[in-house]
């Protein structure tokens, strides 16, 4: 972050791609997921009072749209400050400003209820696991960490093939669920043969008519290929598929994951399985 004072000596170019970073780990901070380095550190200023001018600068940018001025003007006038919303609302307006979009790993979560001086332990299905097999994008990496953690997952394996989770895009898309969860890199031969395993592929049981197992592994597959024919037979050909009905019947790896996960939950609840510490 940078002195409200110093972004007046920057070129117009360069003030607002310097603010739109600089509200982009404001609003990490305010999450509390601000990566280590990043957290606010002025201590001549409160971040609410450093937010409120760092966003007055934006104010008055001369390409700054009548919208987003009115926008920003009344947030910063609202007498509950919302310093969240005030950065997403100028990070974004300078973005438009810039021709550039929010990256995907960019999005940012709202900060739980104030938990400051406890420890949390997390609630999971016990027995539940997902196997990554190949999964190339550091982006549908960090979603699949971050929808495992969100949904109850007790474990994540990912294959050799796998990009590393440590990749700092993934550990960004994640929202700090790679952390929390944690993770093994091992091969399909090593999965436990304790729990039943699955494959979500085409072509397989409908997911509305699917018997989940109560404990068990899903495997997911790669962007391009899908899952491998060694997953199909280890899982032993049982495969959940999501039924389309597009033009091109074609989901995100990370998207089909969601789904999948939420109705093997629903699934579990149903079954009188329920998570656990």
């Amino acid at each position: 972050m940078i002195p409200p004072e110093k972004l007046h000596q920057l070129s117009p170019g360069q003030k607002r791609r310097k603010l739109a970073l600089t509200f982009g780990e404001l609003e990490r901070d305010i999450a509390g997921i601000a990566e280590h380095g990043l957290e606010y550190n002025f201590p001549s200023l409160s971040r609410s009072d450093y937010t409120r001018q760092v966003a007055s600068i934006v104010l008055e940018d001369e390409k700054l749209s009548e919208h987003a001025k009115r926008q920003l003007a009344s947030l910063l006038e609202d007498a509950n400050f919302d310093e969240r919303r005030v950065c997403n609302t100028a990070r974004n307006a300078l973005l438009e400003i810039l021709g550039t979009f929010p990256a995907e790993w960019d999005l940012v979560i709202a900060p739980h209820a104030n938990t400051e001086g406890t420890t949390q332990a997390r609630k999971f299905f016990a027995g539940t696991a997902v196997y990554a097999e190949d999964i190339r994008s550091p982006f549908n990496m960090g979603s699949i960490f971050r929808t495992a953690e969100a949904m109850g997952l007790e474990k994540v394996y990912i294959s050799e093939g796998c990009t590393s989770p440590e990749q700092a895009k993934a550990k960004r898309s994640s929202m700090g669920c790679i952390d929390t969860l944690g993770y093994s890199r091992t091969s399909l031969e090593l999965l436990p043969e304790d729990r039943e395993i699955f494959v979500l592929e085409t072509g397989g049981t409908p997911i509305n008519e699917f018997e989940f197992p109560l404990e068990g592994t899903v495997i997911i597959g790669s962007e391009e290929l899908g899952v491998s024919p060694e997953a199909l037979h280890k899982a032993k050909g049982k495969t959940v598929s999501i039924p389309m009905t597009g033009l091109k019947a074609s989901l995100n790896v990370g998207v089909a994951f969601g789904i999948l996960v939420q109705a093997w939950t629903d699934y579990l609840i149903a079954h009188k399985k329920f998570p656990t510490f």
